[in-house]
Formats: structure tokens, C-alpha cells, sequence
């Protein structure tokens, strides 16, 4: 296998903090991720691809080219333990070669080239691609693991539209509200110490440095302003978008400092820098692990969360692999890889009992679909609110002005 992007190893050897990292990647997203290059323009009005999914397979084609965030294809170069392209390559003759992207404007850019056969596409991204036409419909019969998929990922917005589902999810995580207890003394039940102006945290708040923050920020309005009429998150009008920026504004008064991964929120809460704010589950689990008292929860208003899903090229030139593929990262004990590297629950109920690690599962929530039912999963911000109200939303384009307006 080869990679544009050489990995960058973590200062440890230990699972989970590669895990924490990528989780990290994943949750949050990146800005300023397109290397100079101006982000391809989605369409205002939604539209889908018109051409159908495959009705059948063919013969492998002998490579798969990939593009997806770093962790996602793994080849046992950052640990031995961690490679299920090699086991691929040999069942099915496909030589995969990764170019590793680091946000969705990178990832919408890779994916218009045409030239790849698929894309770990995160929440922030799947739809863009959708819309504008450079993935495909994919015909999950033809990918028997997608039957093994947990009802609470099947058929979901983020990657299905009218029905048509145009990839298979390879796992879920949350968000959470993380404190530590030597300084929180009662159980947090709100966001509200991370939002509100008379925090007593003042200083000691953290969150993830993205635009899809503004989501979080979203989600806590939609019950403390229910007179801003905000229906989902991830689709805000003008006027929902400014109140939201607002509210960062207030937020960023707060702030002890903003994260993009372990590597920053990790020591922070160690060295109680913050003592309360908003992690991935990996972080929170990262956190307890390098001994900081820390409790997490997803409080009354919910959290967010975020699904990849491996998605079909529209122009795939090896198509048949990168359908092998699909099913390969959804058998049993490669999506039990796959998610204790990623740092999620895997997407199916059989890796549960390949883990390495057996109260994985437990731990991410894997088959608590009570627990799924509090977390607003992660979709593109799109002009078209894709909910009755046509194209009154606003873009991923102008979440990244908000943000800057919002924290500078």
C-alpha cells in the first residue's frame, strides 16, 4: 500500500492515543483544509445523481485508489496490529493507495478530480458529495456486511437521500461534556457552563477550534432560544447562524483555550488549564486514562455526534474493488479494528465479539440505541435546508466566516 502522506506517529506507541487523535479529526473537522485551493462549489438547490447503482459485480481490477482522513487505511505501518489492507490486497488482488485529506473543502476537491474509486466521506462532507455529483449510489445488496449494520446507522440523512443510500457507515461517535470533578462538585446536567456569560468557569472552558462547533452551539440554543425556531443543527438560516455566532462570542470570553486534538486537550485537562468543556468520547476516555478526575455525560439537550461512511467515486475506475472494500471493512473483525483504531463504536453488532478490547462496545455505546437517540449526528451544512424550507440554510462556506467572525 501506498500513501501521499506519510502518518504522523503520536508521541506513544499506545493505541489509544492514536485512536483519540483521529477520533478528534473525525468529530470536530478541520478548517483552512484546502491547500490554497479555491473549495468546490456545491449547487444551491439539492440535486441527486440521476444514473442508478450497479446491479451486479465483475472482476476485481487489481487496484483501489482511496482518499480518506489519516487512520481510516491501515497498514500495519504504524503498528502491526493495525492492517487490514494487507488481508484485502490478498482475498481479492486489489493494491489500495491512500491520499489522506484533512477536511471536507480537501475532500470535496479530491473527489471532484474523478479520480478516485471512494472516499471515507465524514458527516461534515457525505452530502456535499452527494450534491455535487461525485459519489455514487451504491446498491448495498451487493455488500452483504451492510445487512449486519446497526438499525440505529441504516438509512440515515447523512448518506441517504430519497432512499438511495450512496455508502455504507463504518461507525459512530459522540460528543460529550467532560469536567473535572476535583473543581465540579455536582454533576453537570446542561451545556449552559460552556455558553453562558455567567459561567462560573470563566477561563476554564474548552472546545473543539472548528466551524462544525457551531453545530454544538446550535444544539444547545435550540432548547435555550426555542423562540430562534432551530429545527436541526446542521441546518441553520441567516438569522439562526448570527444568534449562534453570538453565542460563541460569549463563549469565547470563557474559553481557556480551544483544542483540534489530544495532543491539546488532553494536557489541558490534566494539568487543570479547563475543567469543563465539550471532547470526543475517545478524549474523555484519554483523559481518565492519564489519571485526570474527570466525569463525563451528554447532558439534557443532547450532544452531537459523527458517522463515516465509505462512499463510491462516480467515476470510480476500479469499481469492483471498491466494492470488495466496502464489505471487507464491514466484515466482523475488521470493523472491530477499525473502530478501537478509530477511536468508535463499529457500525455493526458482530465486531462486538472480535474486539480486542471487550468492554469496547460498552464503553462507545456500540448497540445503545437509546443512548444514539440523544446525539444529532453529524451532516452538511447546506443551502438547501433538505426540510420544506428550500434554500434558506447556509453553506459549510459560510459556517468557516462565522466561525471566524466568532472566535477571530
Amino acid at each position: 500500500m501506498t500513501r501521499s502522506r506519510r502518518r504522523q506517529e503520536p508521541p506513544t506507541s499506545a493505541r489509544i492515543l492514536t485512536t483519540a487523535l483521529v477520533a478528534a479529526v473525525v468529530l470536530a473537522g478541520c478548517t483552512g483544509d484546502n491547500d490554497g485551493k479555491k473549495p468546490v462549489a456545491s449547487p444551491t438547490k439539492f440535486t441527486v445523481p440521476t444514473a442508478g447503482p450497479a446491479t451486479g459485480l465483475g472482476k476485481t481490477e487489481g487496484a483501489l485508489n482511496l482518499v480518506a482522513p489519516d487512520g481510516y487505511v491501515e497498514a500495519g505501518r504504524t503498528d502491526q496490529a493495525a492492517d487490514w489492507v494487507t488481508p484485502f490486497t490478498k482475498a481479492t488482488g486489489c493494491k489500495v493507495e491512500v491520499t489522506l485529506t484533512s477536511g471536507p473543502d480537501q475532500t470535496a476537491s479530491l473527489m471532484a478530480s474523478g479520480r478516485y474509486d471512494g472516499v471515507a466521506a465524514t458527516g461534515d462532507v457525505a452530502l456535499r458529495l452527494v450534491n455535487q455529483g461525485t459519489v455514487a449510489p451504491v446498491n448495498t445488496a451487493l455488500v452483504p456486511g451492510y445487512a449486519q449494520v446497526a438499525p440505529g446507522l441504516k438509512d440515515k440523512p447523512w448518506y441517504t437521500v430519497d432512499g438511495v443510500r450512496f455508502g455504507v457507515p463504518v461507525g459512530r461517535s459522540a460528543n460529550v461534556l467532560l469536567w473535572r470533578t476535583d473543581v465540579v462538585r455536582k454533576p453537570l446536567t446542561s451545556w449552559g457552563p460552556v455558553y453562558q456569560a455567567n459561567s462560573p468557569y470563566r477561563g476554564q472552558v474548552t472546545a473543539p477550534e472548528t466551524p462544525m462547533t457551531i453545530a454544538d452551539a446550535a444544539l444547545y440554543l435550540k432548547t435555550a432560544r426555542p423562540d430562534l425556531g432551530i429545527r436541526s443543527p446542521y441546518a441553520l438560516t441567516e438569522a439562526q447562524l448570527d444568534a449562534v455566532v453570538e453565542t460563541l462570542k460569549a463563549q469565547r470570553t470563557l474559553a481557556g483555550g480551544y483544542w483540534t486534538d489530544y495532543r491539546q486537550a488532553v494536557p489541558a485537562f490534566t494539568s487543570k488549564r479547563v475543567t469543563v468543556g465539550q471532547t470526543s468520547l475517545a478524549i474523555a476516555q484519554l483523559t481518565k486514562a492519564n489519571g485526570a478526575p474527570v466525569q463525563s455525560a451528554v447532558p439534557a439537550e443532547g450532544s452531537t455526534g459523527a458517522s463515516t461512511t465509505w462512499m463510491l467515486g462516480a467515476k470510480a475506475p476500479h469499481p469492483n474493488c471498491m466494492y470488495k472494500w466496502m464489505d471487507h471493512v464491514l466484515s466482523p473483525t475488521v470493523n472491530a479494528q477499525v473502530a478501537e483504531w478509530i477511536g468508535v463504536a463499529p457500525s455493526t453488532g458482530a465486531a462486538c465479539a472480535r474486539t480486542a478490547d471487550k468492554s469496547w462496545c460498552r464503553t462507545y455505546h456500540a448497540t445503545d440505541e437509546p443512548f444514539w437517540a440523544k446525539i444529532a449526528m453529524q451532516t452538511a451544512p447546506l443551502v438547501d435546508c433538505r426540510d420544506g424550507r428550500g434554500t434558506t440554510c447556509t453553506s459549510y462556506a459560510a459556517w468557516v466566516e462565522a466561525w471566524k467572525r466568532a472566535v477571530g
